[in-house]
C-alpha cells in the first residue's frame, strides 16, 4: 500500500511539473509572438485608410443591429420623469436666485440708509463746528 501511495504522489508531482513546463513554454511563445510583430504592409496609405473606413462602417452596422429600442410606454415614462426633474430643479434655482436677490437688495438699502444718516450727521457736525 505504501508503494501505491508513493507511486501516486510521484505521478502527481510529475504531472504538476509537466503542467509548469507547458505553461512556461506557452508564455515564452506568447512573448515571442508579441515581440516580433509582422511588418507586412497592405498597400499604400490610401488603400489602408480605405480599408480602415470600410471596417469602421461595417462595425457601425454591426453595433446598430445590437441596439434595443424602448417601446412607447417606456419613452413616455422617461420623458415625464425628465420633465418633472427639470421643473423641480428650475423652481429650486429660482427660489435660491430670488432669495439672494432679496438679500443683496436688503444690504444695498441698508447701506444707502446708513450712508444718508451718516451724511446728515456729518453735515450737522460740520455746520455746528464752523457755525455755518
Amino acid at each position: 500500500m505504501a508503494d501505491n501511495n508513493n507511486k501516486k504522489s510521484a505521478e502527481a508531482a510529475e504531472a504538476k511539473e509537466a503542467k509548469k513546463n507547458t505553461a512556461s513554454k506557452e508564455k515564452t511563445n506568447k512573448k515571442n509572438d508579441k515581440a516580433a510583430p509582422s511588418k507586412e504592409k497592405k498597400g499604400n496609405v490610401f488603400a489602408r485608410a480605405w480599408a480602415a473606413i470600410k471596417k469602421f462602417c461595417k462595425d457601425i452596422k454591426g453595433e446598430c443591429k445590437k441596439v434595443v429600442w424602448p417601446d412607447a410606454k417606456t419613452v413616455l415614462k422617461s420623458t415625464g420623469i425628465v420633465l418633472l426633474c427639470v421643473a423641480v430643479l428650475g423652481v429650486i434655482i429660482w427660489l435660491i436666485d430670488m432669495g439672494l436677490s432679496q438679500g443683496i437688495d436688503a444690504v444695498v438699502n441698508l447701506a444707502k440708509n446708513s450712508n444718508a444718516e451718516t451724511t446728515t450727521q456729518a453735515q450737522g457736525m460740520i455746520h455746528g463746528f464752523f457755525g455755518i
